[in-house]
Protein backbone atom coordinates (compact mmCIF):
# COMPACT_ATOMS: atom_id res chain seq x y z
CA UNK A 1 0.00 0.00 0.00
CA UNK A 2 1.45 3.34 -1.02
CA UNK A 3 1.68 6.10 1.61
CA UNK A 4 0.39 9.54 0.72
CA UNK A 5 3.30 11.97 0.88
CA UNK A 6 2.81 15.39 2.44
CA UNK A 7 4.06 18.31 0.44
CA UNK A 8 5.87 21.40 1.65
CA UNK A 9 3.83 24.57 1.31
CA UNK A 10 5.62 27.87 1.89
CA UNK A 11 2.28 29.57 2.59
CA UNK A 12 1.19 27.03 5.21
CA UNK A 13 4.65 27.01 6.80
CA UNK A 14 4.63 30.81 6.98
CA UNK A 15 1.21 30.78 8.60
CA UNK A 16 2.38 28.30 11.27
CA UNK A 17 5.38 30.55 11.98
CA UNK A 18 3.21 33.67 12.22
CA UNK A 19 0.65 32.01 14.52
CA UNK A 20 3.33 30.69 16.90
CA UNK A 21 5.22 34.01 16.91
CA UNK A 22 2.05 35.86 17.86
CA UNK A 23 1.09 33.24 20.44
CA UNK A 24 4.49 33.73 22.07
CA UNK A 25 4.05 37.50 22.00
CA UNK A 26 7.06 38.13 19.77
CA UNK A 27 7.21 40.94 17.27
CA UNK A 28 8.52 40.13 13.82
CA UNK A 29 11.55 42.29 14.62
CA UNK A 30 12.27 40.26 17.80
CA UNK A 31 11.98 36.99 15.93
CA UNK A 32 14.25 38.24 13.15
CA UNK A 33 16.86 39.30 15.70
CA UNK A 34 16.76 35.94 17.46
CA UNK A 35 17.38 34.01 14.24
CA UNK A 36 19.84 36.53 12.82
CA UNK A 37 17.78 37.51 9.79
CA UNK A 38 16.32 40.75 8.43
CA UNK A 39 12.80 41.64 9.53
CA UNK A 40 11.62 41.90 5.89
CA UNK A 41 12.95 38.41 5.19
CA UNK A 42 10.96 37.04 8.13
CA UNK A 43 7.88 38.89 6.88
CA UNK A 44 8.35 37.34 3.43
CA UNK A 45 8.67 33.87 5.01
CA UNK A 46 5.46 34.39 7.01
CA UNK A 47 3.63 35.46 3.85
CA UNK A 48 4.93 32.47 1.91
CA UNK A 49 6.75 34.70 -0.58
CA UNK A 50 10.08 32.93 -0.22
CA UNK A 51 11.58 29.69 0.94
CA UNK A 52 14.35 29.36 3.48
CA UNK A 53 17.50 27.40 4.09
CA UNK A 54 17.62 24.42 6.41
CA UNK A 55 19.67 26.51 8.84
CA UNK A 56 16.94 29.16 8.93
CA UNK A 57 14.26 26.50 9.43
CA UNK A 58 16.21 25.03 12.34
CA UNK A 59 16.71 28.47 13.89
CA UNK A 60 13.02 29.34 13.60
CA UNK A 61 11.94 25.95 14.95
CA UNK A 62 14.22 26.30 17.97
CA UNK A 63 13.21 29.89 18.65
CA UNK A 64 9.49 29.12 18.37
CA UNK A 65 9.60 25.77 20.20
CA UNK A 66 8.41 23.78 17.18
CA UNK A 67 9.58 20.52 15.69
CA UNK A 68 10.80 20.63 12.11
CA UNK A 69 8.02 18.19 11.17
CA UNK A 70 5.45 20.66 12.40
CA UNK A 71 7.20 23.72 10.97
CA UNK A 72 7.62 22.25 7.50
CA UNK A 73 4.69 19.86 7.13
CA UNK A 74 2.26 20.75 9.91
CA UNK A 75 2.30 17.25 11.37
CA UNK A 76 0.14 17.04 14.48
CA UNK A 77 2.87 16.15 16.96
CA UNK A 78 2.80 19.78 18.07
CA UNK A 79 -0.78 19.74 19.33
CA UNK A 80 0.28 18.84 22.88
CA UNK A 81 2.82 21.66 22.94
CA UNK A 82 0.27 24.10 21.53
CA UNK A 83 -2.18 23.17 24.28
CA UNK A 84 0.52 23.65 26.95
CA UNK A 85 1.47 27.06 25.55
CA UNK A 86 -2.20 28.06 25.50
CA UNK A 87 -2.62 26.97 29.14
CA UNK A 88 0.34 29.11 30.17
CA UNK A 89 -1.12 32.02 28.22
CA UNK A 90 -4.51 31.69 29.93
CA UNK A 91 -2.81 31.65 33.34
CA UNK A 92 -1.10 35.00 32.76
CA UNK A 93 -3.29 36.87 30.27
CA UNK A 94 -5.52 38.51 32.88
CA UNK A 95 -2.66 39.42 35.23
CA UNK A 96 -1.50 42.99 35.51
CA UNK A 97 1.74 43.94 33.77
CA UNK A 98 3.85 43.58 36.93
CA UNK A 99 2.66 40.03 37.55
CA UNK A 100 3.14 39.06 33.88
CA UNK A 101 6.71 40.36 33.92
CA UNK A 102 7.43 38.48 37.14
CA UNK A 103 5.91 35.29 35.71
CA UNK A 104 8.10 35.64 32.60
CA UNK A 105 11.20 36.17 34.72
CA UNK A 106 10.43 33.07 36.80
CA UNK A 107 9.68 30.99 33.72
CA UNK A 108 12.95 32.05 32.07
CA UNK A 109 14.94 31.20 35.21
CA UNK A 110 13.23 27.81 35.44
CA UNK A 111 13.75 26.99 31.75
CA UNK A 112 17.41 28.04 31.80
CA UNK A 113 18.29 25.58 34.58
Amino acid sequence: MEQKRQLYSRTATGERIRRRRKLLGLSRKELAGRVGKAEKYCADIERGYCGMSLETMIGLAECLGMSLDYLILGKDGEERINREVERIWFLVKDCDERKRKKAMELLKVYLNE
